[in-house]
C-alpha cells in the first residue's frame, strides 16, 4: 500500500488554490475571492475521505476543473465556485438546498444543473449515453455555464485517464469525439476543442496517435526553422509599417492531421499544411479591419496566395463569434502555409469564446450576454420528445457544420450551415413561415425547395395559408431546426388521421363480424406487414387499405388452422433460403475471432461498412436483430457506436486465419509506363497465397488507373503484396478500398 504524506499533500492543495486565483481571466474583487475561498473550503471538507483511481486526493479534480473554467474558458467567480463544488451533491451527503444556503441561488442552480447531467435514470430501450447527452443539452435552457463547466470536467477527466482500463478509455474517448469536442467548437472554445480531439484520438486510435506524435517530434526542428524563415521575412515588412504585433508558429493538431490523412487517403509526409502562422496585432476598435487587410496585403506581397482558400471571417464573423482572416500562401520549397490574422480582441474571443464576448461589450454582465449565446444553441431543443439518439444526431449535425452567409429580401445577413437549402432558410426566419412555404426565389429566380444555397445568395420565401409540409420535405432540409418542426407537424397530422382511421376500421370490421380489439389490431399489423398500430390506423384513414384487403384478412382469420400449417411450411422453406442469403462470410469454422476477456467463440458477421479481414484491429457490436457484427476499429461508424451504445461493444481478437480466405479490393494509380500491366500482374501472381479474382486497368492522358480484387488469407499477406506493388517503377499510390 502506498504511504501518503498528508502534510505534503495539504501543501500541494494550498498551492493549487493560490494558482487558481492567480490565473483567473476575470479581475476578481474581494467579494469574489471570499466566495471562491468558501467554495474551496466546503469542497475540501466534503471530499476529504475520497481518492481518485490514481490514488491522489479527490479534491485535486474539482480544483483542476475550476482552473480550466477560470483561465481557459475565462468565467467569473460564480462559475469558479460552482466548478469547485460540481461533485459535492453527487458524491457526498450535501444537497442542493445546502449549497444555496451556504452560497447563493446562482451557484446552487449551476451545481444542480451539473448534478442533473450525471444522475441519469437507466432506460434499457435507448442508449444511456444519448439520454445523458440529451439531458446535458437541455440544461442549456437553464444556463450555458453548466455546459462550459461540464466541458472543463470532461477535459480534466480525459487528461487523467491513464489509470483506467482500456474499454472505459475507449468509451469515454468516443463520447468526447462524438459530442463534447463538437460542443466546444460550437461555443467557440477552439483550444479546448483541439485538446479534446487530440486526447480522444489518443485513446480511440492509440497506434496512429503515437505514430503522428513521433513524426511531429522527428520533423519539429525542420518545421521550426521553416516557420522562422517565413516569420523573419514578415517581421521586417511589418516592422517597417510600425505595426504592433506578435507572430506565433502553430503546428496543426494531431487530430486534424489524422483527419486529413483519412479524408485524402495520404500519408503523414503527404499532408502539406501541417503548420500555420498566426499574426496577432494590437489595435483600436476603429482601426481593427483596416489593419487586418493591411497585414493581408503585406503577407501577399511576399508570398503568393491561393485565391480559393481566402477565408474572411472579419466582414462576416462565424455564428460562434469567431473573427479572423485566413490566408493560404505558397511558402518556400513549394509548401502551402496557412497565415491567420487576428487582432488581440479576436484572438481572445477565439481562445475564450463566450467569456471574452462580454468583456468587450460595454456595461454587459456575464448573465446579460448569456441570452445571445443561448439563441445560437437552442435550435435542437424545441422538441425533446424524439428518440434520444436521433435527438443527439440532429443536434450534433449542426455543431460542426461550416457556415454560409445569405441575405433576406431586405438585405439582412443570415448565417446557415453549409449545405442548407432554401426551405432551411424559410424555417430559420420563423417556423410558421417554414410550415407555410409554397415556393422560394433565389436571386430573383424561382427555385425548388431543396435548392442548395451559396454564400451571397438573396432568398425570398413565398407562403400560402393552405400549404402544409409533406414527408418528402424531410429530404429537402439539412438543419435540425427544420427537421424537428416538419416532424412535429407530420406527427400531429398522422395522429389526427390515425384517430379517424381507427373509427373507420371499427365500422368496416363490424360489417365483417369482427370486433376491433388489441389482438385483432396485432393480427392486422402483422397481416399488412406494418410496424405499429398507428401505421395501421393512418393507412386506413388515408384510404391506402381497401375493403377487399380487409375481406382477405377476414377470410384468412376464419381459416387460421389451415393457414397455420401453410405458414409453417412456407416459413421453414423461406428460412432455409434466408440462411443462404444471410449466411456469414465465414461458415466452416468460427475460431477465427474470439470475443471478450474469456476469448469466447461466438457466431458473428463481418460488417460490410468497413469490410474487416483477419489481422485488422476490430471490435464486436451486438445488434438487435442480426447478432454480433464485427467492425474495424477505425470504421467511420465506430465513434458513434462506442459513444451511444457502449454497453453493446465487445472486445474482439483474431486468433487463427489459416483456413479461410478473404476478398480485398486494391486501387492503383501511376504513370502509364510501357510494360506496367505485365509487371503488375507478375508481382501479384508471384505473391504466395494470393489469387486474383478480377482486374480492371485503364489509362487516360498518361495516367494509369487500376482496380484489382484479390483473395487473401490475412492482412499480413495483403500488406506484403501492397508493398511489392509500390516498388514497381511508375506506381504512385496503392490503397485498399473499404466499401461503404
Amino acid at each position: 500500500m502506498i504511504e501518503i504524506d498528508i502534510e505534503k499533500e495539504n501543501k500541494a492543495i494550498a498551492q493549487e488554490y493560490k494558482e487558481l486565483l492567480r490565473i483567473s481571466y476575470q479581475t476578481l474583487s474581494d467579494e469574489d475571492k471570499k466566495l471562491i475561498r468558501k467554495a474551496f473550503d466546503v469542497a475540501v471538507d466534503a471530499h476529504k475521505d475520497q481518492r481518485r483511481k490514481s490514488g491522489e486526493a479527490y479534491i485535486f479534480h474539482p480544483i483542476a476543473v475550476a482552473k480550466i473554467v477560470a483561465s481557459e474558458i475565462g468565467l467569473g467567480a460564480t462559475s469558479i465556485a460552482a466548478a469547485l463544488l460540481h461533485d459535492v451533491v453527487e458524491d457526498t451527503l450535501m444537497t442542493v438546498p445546502d449549497v444555496e444556503r451556504l452560497f447563493n441561488p446562482k451557484v446552487a442552480q449551476l451545481v444542480e444543473g451539473l448534478t442533473k447531467i450525471s444522475m441519469v435514470q437507466k432506460d434499457l430501450n435507448v442508449s444511456m449515453q444519448a439520454e445523458n447527452f440529451r439531458k446535458m443539452i437541455l440544461t442549456l435552457n437553464d444556463d450555458v455555464r453548466v455546459i462550459l463547466i461540464k466541458l472543463a470536467d470532461r477535459l480534466h477527466n480525459m487528461q487523467t485517464m491513464d489509470s483506467m482500463q482500456e474499454d472505459k478509455q475507449t468509451k469515454i474517448a468516443s463520447e468526447t469525439l462524438y459530442i463534447y469536442a463538437p460542443l466546444a467548437h460550437r461555443l467557440g472554445l477552439y483550444n479546448i476543442k483541439t485538446k479534446l480531439e487530440d486526447l480522444g484520438l489518443k485513446y480511440t486510435e492509440p497506434t496512429i496517435y503515437n505514430e503522428i506524435v513521433s513524426k511531429i517530434k522527428e520533423t519539429k526542428e525542420e518545421q521550426d526553422s521553416y516557420i522562422k524563415d517565413i516569420s523573419d521575412v514578415l517581421k521586417t515588412a511589418l516592422d517597417a509599417e510600425a505595426i504592433d504585433y506578435i507572430i506565433k508558429g502553430r503546428p496543426k493538431s494531431i487530430y486534424s492531421i489524422r483527419r486529413k490523412m483519412k479524408a485524402q487517403n495520404v500519408s503523414f509526409d503527404e499532408v502539406y499544411d501541417k503548420f500555420a502562422l498566426r499574426i496577432v496585432y494590437k489595435s483600436t476598435p476603429h482601426e481593427e479591419k483596416f489593419l487586418a487587410w493591411k497585414i493581408y496585403s503585406i503577407v501577399t506581397d511576399y508570398y503568393r496566395p491561393s485565391p480559393s482558400r481566402l477565408r474572411d471571417w472579419i466582414s462576416s464573423p462565424k455564428s460562434t463569434g469567431y473573427e479572423a482572416l485566413h490566408i493560404t500562401v505558397m511558402g518556400p520549397k513549394g509548401r502551402w502555409v496557412e497565415v491567420q490574422v487576428r487582432s488581440e480582441r479576436m484572438d481572445e474571443i477565439a481562445e475564450k469564446g463566450y467569456a471574452a464576448h462580454y468583456k468587450y461589450k460595454n456595461g454587459a454582465t456575464e448573465e446579460n450576454e448569456l441570452d445571445a449565446w443561448l439563441n445560437l444553441l437552442k435550435e435542437a431543443l424545441e422538441s425533446s420528445e424524439t428518440n434520444a439518439v436521433d435527438f443527439v444526431e440532429d443536434f450534433k449535425m449542426n455543431l460542426y457544420s461550416k457556415e454560409i452567409f445569405v441575405f433576406t429580401p431586405k438585405g439582412e445577413i443570415k448565417s446557415l450551415p453549409k449545405g442548407a437549402t432554401s426551405l432551411d432558410f424559410a424555417f430559420s426566419i420563423h417556423s410558421e413561415i417554414g410550415i407555410r412555404t409554397r415556393g422560394t426565389r433565389v436571386n430573383g429566380k424561382l427555385v425548388p425547395l431543396n435548392f442548395e444555397l451559396k454564400s451571397g445568395d438573396q432568398i425570398e420565401v413565398i407562403t400560402s395559408q393552405h400549404q402544409k409540409p409533406t414527408s418528402s420535405w424531410l429530404d429537402y432540409v439539412t438543419t435540425s431546426r427544420a427537421k424537428t418542426k416538419i416532424k412535429n407537424v407530420l406527427n400531429e397530422n398522422t395522429k389526427k388521421i390515425g384517430e379517424e382511421g381507427k373509427e373507420l376500421l371499427t365500422r368496416k370490421l363490424k360489417h365483417l363480424k369482427i370486433t376491433l380489439n388489441e389482438s385483432v389490431v396485432n393480427e392486422l399489423v402483422n397481416f399488412f406487414k406494418l410496424k405499429t398500430s398507428l401505421d395501421l390506423f393512418y393507412r386506413v384513414g388515408i384510404g391506402a387499405i381497401e375493403n377487399q384487403q380487409l375481406k382477405d384478412y377476414a377470410a384468412q382469420k376464419s381459416n387460421t388452422f389451415i393457414n397455420f400449417f401453410k405458414n409453417k411450411i412456407k416459413r421453414s422453406a423461406s428460412s432455409t433460403a434466408d440462411e443462404d442469403i444471410h449466411k456469414p462470410i465465414i461458415s466452416s469454422n468460427y475460431d477465427l475471432l474470439v470475443f471478450g476477456k474469456e476469448h469466447d467463440k461466438l457466431d458473428y458477421k463481418l460488417s460490410p461498412c468497413c469490410n474487416p479481414i483477419p489481422g485488422d484491429d476490430v471490435f464486436g457490436f451486438v445488434t438487435i436483430n442480426e447478432g454480433i457484427k464485427v467492425h474495424k476499429k477505425d470504421c467511420p461508424n465506430a465513434i458513434g457506436m462506442q459513444s451511444n451504445y457502449a454497453y453493446r461493444i465487445m472486445t474482439a481478437k483474431w486468433i487463427d486465419s489459416s483456413q479461410e480466405e478473404f476478398k480485398a479490393i486494391i486501387n492503383i494509380t501511376g504513370m502509364d509506363v510501357l510494360g506496367l500491366t505485365n509487371q503488375l500482374t507478375k508481382v501479384i501472381s508471384n505473391n504466395m497465397h494470393v489469387n486474383i479474382q478480377s482486374i480492371s486497368l485503364s489509362t487516360d492522358a498518361g495516367i494509369f488507373h487500376g482496380q484489382v480484387t484479390v483473395v487473401v488469407q490475412n492482412n499480413t499477406i495483403l500488406k506484403k503484396m501492397i508493398n511489392n506493388i509500390k516498388k514497381i517503377d511508375g506506381i504512385d499510390k496503392v490503397t485498399r478500398v473499404y466499401k461503404t
